[in-house]
């Protein structure tokens, strides 16, 4: 296992072209763009869990039915000072460092105030979010990175906190048709409140506007959530939305802020102020993007941590939305690297497995009906929400499936009425063996597995003109455990689910976590420069160049 999580993965910087077996669909043209970890160790220092690893970015450029591949570690400010030292000395979420190593009761004292609150690291290792033209590298926290999606470079630094007062943030945000980026974030005892901030990205600068403006600068505050507590306020990895509605879970995954600001001086991580609390329920909060104020009827559920949202709709007078919950936070605790190691597969057998659930919230309540009663009317689920009191429902979730997470839609239908679910299959292990299309109406799956391969989360791309939901192909980067087995990059058809193609390429590939399809413009892609084009096309069949 110490191939795939320990080890440090060799960048490629100049694009080599991978070798094609099958045949891509003509009209497949563009980028797959893709983030994670890559590197876990700097000098003699070593990172305690695998979602620590500095950014390394990757890309699959498709052309005329050709593949090139590139990657490259986010040049943050965090890799810079790590490699300037040669040692980790910029904290992530499971490892505390310490920048000054004669850490001097002086400096560690100084050192403590100014982590009460942290200055969170830029190391943006988990999506890439579009920003109108632009594409950011993504973490948690409120740091982001430009990068240039052809050659890869790390660009600016975007500091949200600048454009609304958020400390920490989703990586999961929200496009709407015009491109404008919905996203959350939290704001930790600002002016003596701790809130769940809702707020909007236009994607382009009203043309009123001074020409060159920045759309940042045009951020707006769409809604603010109050925590329920004060200093322990909910951790969440994304949220839901409809056409009208917003849907957030405050779940019972807490931040201890009091911990947090002590973490520095104590030696521990910020990950050690996380905690489950499963006595506590799961509040479900649903804002109307219309008033842009939350539904007053106060909706919950069972304990439950969830980092992923699927999708979300309205039908009718209902709210429907499905997750990938789990019982308890157990998948935090299995990544930590000391976990994966030769003893893998018994340190990581899964005390919570992901369970693909839908819930059914009602928008409207019957005053008139009893308490104990059923508000759930539609027929196309048998999740409950039932009164509990005048102004309280419990809401219990229709079981779907068992063993699914990194789920992927159709975007065309997100917040809208869907069917069909692109997912990594997880068993028995937080490690994903298979890609399974889950079918919600039918309720029946079509699965693609290799002997010795990991699939990373699978993407959807639509053909174009596409009038079926399923009508594209499926997109997903495979590393292997067995090193005489090339990574490659999957094409599989999104339809039968069976494989239209592969790229194999002779790099170190590492597993990432999230990413996006950049379609190109004006036919063929046109990703790279001309002359890195006549290049790659002069090396055609040669190794990768090494660093």
């Amino acid at each position: 296992m110490d191939l795939i999580f320990g080890r440090n993965k060799k960048e490629q910087v100049e694009p080599v072209r991978a070798k094609v077996t099958g045949k891509i669909p003509t009209w497949l043209q563009g980028m797959l763009l893709r983030n994670g970890p890559g590197m876990h160790t700097v000098g003699e220092t070593r990172y305690n869990h695998w979602f620590d690893g500095l950014a390394l970015l990757h890309s699959f450029t498709i052309r005329d039915g050709e593949v090139y591949y590139r990657s490259k570690y986010l040049r943050s400010d965090t890799y810079s000072a790590n490699i300037e030292a040669n040692r980790i000395v910029v904290s992530e979420f499971g490892t505390m460092a310490y920048p000054d190593p004669c850490k001097n009761i002086f400096s560690k004292a100084f050192s403590y105030l100014s982590h009460t609150i942290p200055d969170f690291t830029d190391n943006c290792l988990i999506n890439i979010m579009k920003c109108g033209e632009d594409f950011y590298a993504t973490t948690e926290t409120n740091y982001i990175r430009k990068i240039n999606p052809q050659t890869l470079e790390t660009l600016e630094k975007v500091d949200y906190r600048k454009y609304v007062a958020v400390n920490l943030a989703t990586s999961h945000p929200h496009y709407d048709e015009a491109g404008n980026v919905l996203n959350m974030g939290t704001s930790i005892v600002d002016k003596g409140k701790t809130k769940y901030v809702i707020f909007k990205i236009p994607a382009t600068v009203p043309e009123d506007k001074k020409k060159g403006t920045s759309p940042w600068k045009h951020t707006e505050v769409f809604c603010s959530i109050p925590s329920r507590s004060l200093l322990s306020p909910s951790y969440y990895h994304s949220f839901g939305v409809t056409e009208n509605y917003v849907v957030f879970l405050e779940q019972p995954f807490k931040l201890d802020i009091l911990k947090m600001a002590t973490a520095y001086i104590r030696g521990v991580s910020w990950a050690s102020c996380l905690s489950f609390h499963g006595e506590d329920k799961t509040y479900i909060h649903i804002i109307d993007q219309r008033t842009r104020k939350p539904v007053p009827t106060k909706f919950y559920t069972d304990a439950m941590v969830v980092f992923h949202h699927v999708n979300a709709y309205e039908e009718d007078g209902c709210i429907l939305f499905d997750v990938i919950a789990y019982e308890d936070n157990s998948l935090y605790q299995l990544f930590y690297l000391a976990n994966l190691n030769q003893d893998f597969e018994e340190n990581s057998r899964l005390t919570s497995v992901p369970t693909l659930r839908r819930f059914a919230v009602p928008l409207h309540m019957d005053k008139n009906a009893e308490v104990g009663s059923n508000l759930i009317k539609v027929a196309s689920t048998t999740a409950t929400a039932v009164k509990d009191k005048d102004d309280e429902v419990y809401c219990q979730p229709e079981l779907l499936y068992e063993g699914l997470e990194l789920p992927r839609i159709n975007y065309a239908h997100n917040g809208k009425p869907y069917r069909y679910i692109f997912s990594a299959e997880v068993q028995w292990s937080p490690i994903p063996t298979k890609i399974i299309k889950y079918d919600i109406l039918t309720k029946s799956s079509l699965k693609w597995g290799e002997a010795s391969c990991w699939p990373a989360e699978p993407l959807f791309v639509p053909t174009p003109g596409a009038k079926d939901e399923d009508d594209g192909v499926i997109l997903s980067a495979i590393v292997s455990t067995d090193p005489q087995k090339l990574p490659f990059l999957l094409i599989l058809d999104a339809k039968s689910f069976t494989e239209l193609a592969r790229a194999s390429v002779d790099v170190e590939m590492h597993l990432d976590l999230h990413g996006l399809f950049i379609p190109a413009t004006g036919g063929a892609s046109r990703t790279q420069p001309p002359a890195e084009q006549q290049r790659d096309r002069a090396s055609h069949g040669q190794e990768a160049p090494q660093n």
